[in-house]
């Protein structure tokens, strides 16, 4: 292992410590505010960042740094190149608390619309603010293959920044066609003897400076037209049979572990529950300032329907930003 992705490795861990200690240690008396920001990812934190630069009481809540944080390098984020994404999220979530936007983190559990606003309920306490962000992302896609459950973390992960380390010299597959199938595998070709990129369609739809690097692997064979139809192994994952969608042909690959990377489904059934507009592919439909069909109610980054879909970094902080924005307008005007 490099000393680099030591670093990165190490610095991922330290974060989670410091964001399971923060759970500990927070406690907050004042429970109203201006604006509640639901999502601690890089849409909630820029949303909070201008939030508080506008003087608007902020309070951010969330779980987790998002799903940014699991990119093992960001390369196309303007000004910063070659950092981890838990390094840039850091910076991110420390830039927010300068601004005098308070975070905690906490589970959601319940979004009411109340007089005057919105009432948050966590695991631990109720919170109250005039306006709400909703920047929740998303939860990874899972394959949906019967026994996939009996797997997790017996060889089938989803997140190759947490565990990459754990597969040194085995044999991994990735399932995806995107950039974070593309990351993912250039991240996992630095530990493991053998890295399968296993994609359903005839060609990848990552960034083409990642496929060219893909193909410069010695160790990454990209596999077409293929879905894993079945998982084998008695204790750990051991085997896979994949198929051929064009012949229906099935081959049986032997590997140590598969990440999947098929996307995400959005967090978006909380807002669906007060009456927010849903689209088909359950994503909250914005307008352009990213505001939604309830007033008072606006979204942001990846849960969104906003930005063309584009889903990068950039279009997640830009959407926070629009969204504090319009949430400032929305209460000066109250």
């Amino acid at each position: 292992m490099s000393s680099k992705s030591k670093s990165k490795d190490k610095n991922y861990k330290k974060s989670e410590r410091k964001v399971k200690k923060a759970k500990r240690e927070k406690k907050i008396e004042d429970k109203n505010y201006d604006l509640l920001i639901l999502g601690s990812g890089v849409a909630g934190l820029s949303a909070g960042i201008y939030a508080a630069r506008y003087k608007l009481k902020t309070l951010i809540i969330g779980k987790d740094m998002g799903m940014a944080a699991e990119a093992p390098e960001i390369e196309n984020y303007p000004g910063i190149y070659g950092v981890s994404g838990v390094q840039l999220v850091k910076k991110i979530t420390e830039h927010a608390r300068e601004m005098g936007a308070e975070i905690i983190y906490d589970e959601i559990e319940n979004i009411e619309k109340i007089e005057g606003g919105f009432k948050v309920k966590t695991s631990t306490n109720e919170f109250f603010g005039k306006a709400i962000i909703y920047a929740l992302g998303g939860m990874k896609r899972k394959l949906g293959l019967e026994n996939e459950n009996n797997f997790i973390g017996k060889g089938i992960s989803y997140c190759a920044t947490c565990d990459s380390r754990f597969f040194k010299d085995k044999i991994v597959a990735v399932l995806g066609g995107a950039n974070s199938a593309a990351t993912t595998s250039l991240l996992l070709s630095k530990y493991a003897k053998k890295v399968y990129l296993i994609h359903r369609r005839e060609s990848l739809r990552a960034d083409p400076t990642l496929i060219e690097k893909l193909k410069e692997a010695k160790n990454i064979e990209i596999i077409f037209n293929h879905v894993v139809k079945e998982l084998k192994g008695d204790k750990r994952l051991e085997a896979v049979i994949l198929e051929n969608v064009a012949t229906g042909e099935k081959r049986e690959i032997k590997l140590d572990g598969i990440f999947v990377e098929f996307g995400y489904v959005p967090n978006s059934f909380l807002a669906e529950k007060i009456g927010v507009e849903i689209c088909e592919d359950g994503r909250i439909k914005v307008n352009e300032d990213m505001s939604t069909n309830i007033e008072g109610f606006f979204a942001a980054g990846d849960i969104t329907s906003g930005s063309n879909r584009l889903d990068q970094i950039i279009t997640a902080a830009a959407e926070g930003a629009i969204a504090a924005n319009s949430a400032y307008k929305y209460l000066s005007k109250k």
